[in-house]
């Protein structure tokens, strides 16, 4: 019986937490992205999925990203990507990463528990049956946690003199800074019609996937959602694309121009 009223509280605390924040995103939002190879054909698709869910007795954030190739490109490079972060909603604190890919044969099967009281993450590698903890930096984000941190925190008067704000991260099994750079504001054309985004460019690793650190650069709504709705990288080989293709149950009005 106490386990019910429990989890009744935490369900009432939560329904009444989001029907009073102006977080930009919120349960139930799902983006559909569309990828292009070298601007000539659909190399593949990505969706991205936000829902509630309880996590060690709490009630958080589960984000799914899933990324696939179709069509020819699966005859030389067959791309199968699976990324979920579990997260609070109120803060963005990373508590369980999932990493599951297939990226032309090289794959990689982990899990990563993250205990912010104790700033450490333990990496469960399942292809090499091996557990083991590391230390991580303060307020540290996963690959999927960080994009909705940015989209809840990322605010123009934090830029420093260089026009970047920087992210502590960890990945795989180390911890480094992410920076991300604003570059400008602008109107850009899009299926839905123009809409006016934020540029910017986040620093990645060259070597394995993107031909240099400056290789990608993404668009991002400037009214409240903060979504994602342009992305282009330069690859190692050719370049990709990635453009919002649809999308339900954003947290505010998806604000669009037609001429």
């Amino acid at each position: 019986m106490k386990s019910k009223l429990y989890f009744i509280f935490i369900f009432i605390f939560h329904v009444n937490f989001y029907s009073q924040n102006i977080n930009p995103f919120q349960p139930g939002e799902w983006l559909k992205y569309k990828i292009t190879y070298s601007g000539i054909f659909k190399a593949g698709e990505a969706t991205v999925e936000l829902k509630d869910e309880i996590y060690n007795n709490k009630m958080v954030l589960h984000a799914k990203m899933n990324a696939r190739s179709t069509g020819a490109i699966n005859l030389f490079f067959k791309l199968r990507d699976r990324y979920e972060s579990y997260f609070t909603a109120e803060d963005i604190i990373p508590l369980k990463f999932i990493r599951d890919i297939d990226e032309g044969g090289y794959t990689k099967n982990l899990n990563i528990l993250f205990d912010d009281t104790k700033s450490t993450a333990t990496v469960i590698d399942f292809k090499k049956n091996k557990r083991t903890s590391f230390s991580t930096n303060n307020n540290i984000q996963d690959m999927v946690s960080v994009f909705y941190y940015l989209r809840s925190f990322f605010k123009m008067e934090d830029l420093n003199e260089n026009n970047e704000i920087s992210v502590n991260m960890f990945f795989d099994s180390e911890n480094y800074v992410l920076k991300v750079k604003y570059l400008t504001s602008e109107f850009i054309n899009t299926t839905f019609g123009k809409v006016y985004c934020y540029k910017i460019q986040p620093y990645v690793q060259s070597g394995r996937v993107f031909k240099k650190d400056e290789s990608l650069t993404m668009w991002i709504t400037a009214d409240k959602n903060r979504i994602p709705i342009k992305m282009k990288a330069d690859l190692l080989v050719g370049s990709i694309k990635i453009n919002l293709e649809s999308f339900s149950s954003l947290s505010h009005p998806f604000n669009v121009q037609f001429d």
